[in-house]
């Protein structure tokens, strides 16, 4: 219904996804200009009286241009609009029967009206009114000079006009109601997403602070009692370790200072220790508290804070989702540290290839009662956003996706040690 494309008018209806809805607009004129041209010649010299070359001449300027009026309805009122007076003063020089319509016989009302609801599917409403406004005067203007006197009957062309340009109105107008509303929900579900991968970057930042800060704190203690713990040191190592010191605390000052920037008024509970691997069995413990059966493989081995404290965030996100879209459901959790040549098909990482990595798996059975909704599938949920965030900081991959029984499988493979760079 949008009028123009790049510089080019467009058809009615041709934004519709159906073929047939498009093809529709077209088929209507066609099959109007086929009826309605024999039929107005006909009518205008056998019932009224009218000579057959002007019968012609006005049946050709009243239908012809319902074709166009597919593409440019405005045009083509123009062309229909004065052929229509100009028939009904043309009528006026002829001796027709009083039973018969006038100034617009019934076959030029058909075309009038299809028009007018090309015409409200097209333009906007200050164009609707200013025809509708153009019909009317034109229709109470000729009914002063009517032949057989003015009735209610000769004001069809101004009502059924008018109602036709209503529809078409109002019918446009709804349409693009729900293109905005559509557009508006694309554009939500964007940012919603954008967001979420804004605000997962966030947190990983300030997890990571804490981790970090950690070992930057032991180094700092480290070097500035070295020479305390450590007897007949050289002056230039002893320099050397106040360097480093000095270091460290200017590191962990701007740590703290981008900490700050990223910390919102609500991260009240973020300055408590970040968990890792063996905080995952308190939190399948709460989960089956609240939720279906939960099944868990631990995992006792040293693994990275970071990876830690990945594996801890992926569980939790995946048994929320659980929790939300499978309720009931009985869930599998099991953490495994292996070697490349041990995963499933040999697969190699992007990073920590020929290294160890930890395996998180997190599978669960359909849930007991089907869910409200569907269970989210890879890349359309926001938590799988935050997921795929946390694996991209330890370089590992992730498997995220609906299983064939109606369960769900979240499968992340997270690199125990970097790659060497030669």
């Amino acid at each position: 219904m949008t009028p123009v494309e790049e510089g080019r008018p467009r058809a009615l209806l041709a934004g519709a996804s159906r073929r047939w809805v498009r093809a529709l607009p077209w088929a209507v004129a066609f099959v109007l200009c086929v009826v309605l041209l024999p039929t107005t010649i006909v009518v205008l010299t056998a019932d009224y009286g009218l000579n057959g070359g002007v019968a012609s001449a006005l049946a050709v300027a009243q239908s012809a241009p319902l074709l166009l009026a597919v593409v440019r309805p405005l045009h083509a009122w123009y062309v229909v609009f004065a052929a229509d007076v100009a028939g009904a003063l043309a009528l006026l020089g002829v001796d027709f029967e009083q039973r018969l319509l006038w100034p617009f016989p019934p076959m030029e009302l058909v075309g009038y009206v299809a028009l007018c609801l090309a015409l409200g599917l097209r333009e906007r409403r200050r164009t609707l009114v200013l025809v509708w406004l153009a019909t009317a005067g034109a229709n109470v203007g000729l009914g002063f000079a009517a032949p057989h006197g003015s009735g209610a009957k000769e004001l069809l062309f101004t009502i059924l006009g008018g109602v036709a340009l209503l529809l078409g109105g109002v019918l446009r107008e709804r349409y693009e109601v729900q293109r905005r509303l559509v557009e508006q929900e694309t554009i939500s579900e964007a940012e919603r997403g954008r967001r979420t991968l804004l605000e997962e970057r966030a947190r990983i930042a300030r997890e990571l602070h804490d981790v970090v800060a950690h070992h930057m704190s032991v180094i700092t203690v480290q070097a500035d009692t070295a020479e305390y713990r450590l007897a007949a040191l050289p002056p230039d190592v002893r320099e050397e370790f106040t360097s480093i010191a000095a270091t460290a605390r200017e590191s962990l000052g701007e740590m703290r200072r981008l900490l700050g920037v990223l910390r919102n008024e609500e991260a009240h509970g973020e300055l408590a220790p970040q968990p890792g691997l063996a905080q995952i069995g308190q939190l399948v413990e709460a989960t089956a508290r609240t939720g279906g059966p939960v099944d868990f493989t631990p995992c006792d081995a040293e693994v990275p804070e970071a990876v830690g404290l990945s594996a801890y965030r992926i569980v939790q996100e995946a048994l929320a989702n659980v929790v939300r879209h499978a309720p009931g459901a009985a869930t599998h959790v099991s953490l495994s540290v292996s070697r490349p040549a041990d995963g499933q098909g040999g697969e190699q990482l992007a990073t920590g290839r020929g290294g160890e990595r930890l395996t998180v798996l997190v599978v669960n059975d359909p849930p007991p009662e089907p869910p409200a909704g569907p269970l989210e599938v890879g890349g359309t949920g926001h938590g799988l956003v935050g997921m795929r965030e946390r694996v991209r900081l330890v370089g590992g991959t992730l498997d995220a996706g609906p299983l064939p029984d109606g369960g769900f499988r979240v499968a992340a493979q997270l690199p125990l040690t970097e790659e060497d760079p030669t």
